[in-house]
């Protein structure tokens, strides 16, 4: 690639609903694009992956899922691949085997730090319609390194929480809908760059460094967050807050990494989970419970204690999931405190 300072490098991240805004904007990118693509959504591990040849048969540019360690080239779309974090590495592309943020793999932000670490002003950064808010920290530390910022318009959002959250976050350059984002991302790519925003700071370096599958720690952590009273869904260790971080997130010791709201998301789908167990188990409870006394009253005393021993496991486990309601209810409301 060009050694000039250009804008070159175009990451974009989406979720719920980016499929049909990709297909929009990969349409409108001229066959000269004096950039290089990038492409990160939220899929699942077993993904089929189609979103390829859905694009390459818009796009003017060619269009491929990313293999690990090749050299990144101008006028050409990379796709980050099922279960791996796209990073941009200097000028190559890998995978990253690191923990889940925001409960994905690939996720957004881990692709944002690393395009902001590696390439700086000549960044542009673009959040799609998606769920909750992956991409907003990642947007922040472009913005901060120099990069320029876009965001697909709420209004015009399936899913309206990912550009909100990122609107929030970051003072962004630009803000459109989709279907002028791909004429605006061909205005921008190739104009000059503008100097670099001093050097990294050594968070983002620890943090794409993690996101590579680098092990990180408590000492590590500790340079970069505090120790907080949540506990991390993922591993059950300590989750610690980020310094600094817009917006609010955590990490624990592991790696694993959470936005604020991602955490009080998670927590949320857990209560309604416990919930519906506890009310299961209450249920047997009482129907067993009285098929003993039955057994009783007609005499049937081996069949009675069958029953009362069942009775006696049933409120065992009713104990353990209470239990787990309390500590989830305390969760959700330190990481509501937390966000507040």
């Amino acid at each position: 690639m060009s050694s000039s300072a250009t804008k070159d490098i175009i990451a974009i991240g989406g979720s719920a609903g980016s499929s049909a805004v990709l297909k929009t904007l990969v349409a409108d990118l001229p066959a000269d694009l004096p950039a290089s693509v990038f492409v990160s959504t939220h899929i699942p591990a077993n993904s089929p992956g189609f979103l390829p040849e859905i694009l390459s048969a818009r796009s003017k540019l060619p269009v491929t899922q990313a293999i690990d360690g090749q050299p990144i080239e101008r006028g050409h779309i990379y796709l980050a691949a099922p279960d791996r974090h796209l990073l941009l590495m200097g000028e190559t592309i890998k995978f990253g085997a690191g923990p889940r943020e925001n409960m994905v793999r690939p996720s957004i932000d881990p692709m944002f730090r690393s395009a902001a670490l590696s390439f700086g002003p000549r960044v542009v950064g673009l959040v799609l319609t998606g769920m909750l808010n992956d991409g907003a920290a990642g947007l922040h530390a472009i913005k901060t390194n120099g990069g320029t910022t876009v965001v697909q318009h709420p209004l015009d959002a399936e899913a309206d929480q990912m550009p909100l959250a990122a609107l929030e976050a970051v003072e962004v350059d630009h803000v459109a809908p989709a279907a002028d984002l791909g004429k605006l991302l061909a205005g921008i790519a190739g104009s000059d760059a503008g100097p670099a925003c001093g050097s990294p700071s050594d968070s983002l370096r620890l943090e794409v460094d993690i996101a590579a599958g680098a092990r990180l720690g408590s000492v590590e952590l500790r340079k970069i967050a505090s120790p907080t009273a949540l506990t991390c869904p993922d591993c059950h260790g300590v989750l610690s807050e980020v310094r600094g971080s817009q917006p609010l997130r955590f990490r624990c010791q592991i790696g694993h990494a959470y936005t604020a709201d991602a955490l009080v998301a998670h927590i949320d789908e857990l209560d309604a989970a416990i919930r519906i167990a506890m009310r299961v188990m209450e249920e047997r409870l009482t129907l067993v419970e009285r098929m003993a006394r039955d057994a009783r009253d007609t005499g049937r005393t081996a069949v009675a204690e069958l029953y009362e021993a069942r009775a006696v496991e049933y409120k065992q486990y009713s104990e353990t999931l209470r239990q787990a309601a309390l500590t989830s209810l305390r969760l959700g409301r330190a990481s509501r405190f937390q966000d507040s």
